[in-house]
């Protein structure tokens, strides 16, 4: 149990990955598309959701050639949201927000 609680709180301790984690609460993503916002590479956002998954945080589902993550709901989850509802008032966030509300991956995918 202890080492489950150790992924969390890893995963949790990293800005880029509580970004995600905001944008993943809007709507399911692709990779591409949380590249696009965040301005980092392929192989570093795919690491960061693979911490992400591995704490339980996060799913994927892959549809054709899209893979697509979104929030894992359950009860702890629906706790560490509550936790990050704070960051909504974090200018960074706010930005990545507005973004995330005006790309799809079909535009991004294409740059």
């Amino acid at each position: 149990m202890i080492a489950q609680y150790e992924k969390l709180f890893k995963a949790l301790g990293d800005k880029s990955r509580l970004r995600i984690l905001k944008m993943l609460e809007l709507r399911p993503m692709c990779v591409c598309e949380i590249r696009y916002i965040l301005k980092l590479s392929q192989p570093t956002v795919s690491g960061h959701l693979k911490i992400l998954k591995e704490a339980g945080l996060v799913k994927d589902k892959k549809n054709g050639l899209w893979v697509t993550y979104s929030i894992k709901k359950d009860r702890l989850n629906n706790g560490v949201l509550n936790i990050l509802k704070n960051l909504e008032k974090d200018s960074q966030i706010r930005k990545d927000l507005k973004l995330v509300e005006s790309i799809s991956r079909e535009i991004v995918s294409r740059l």
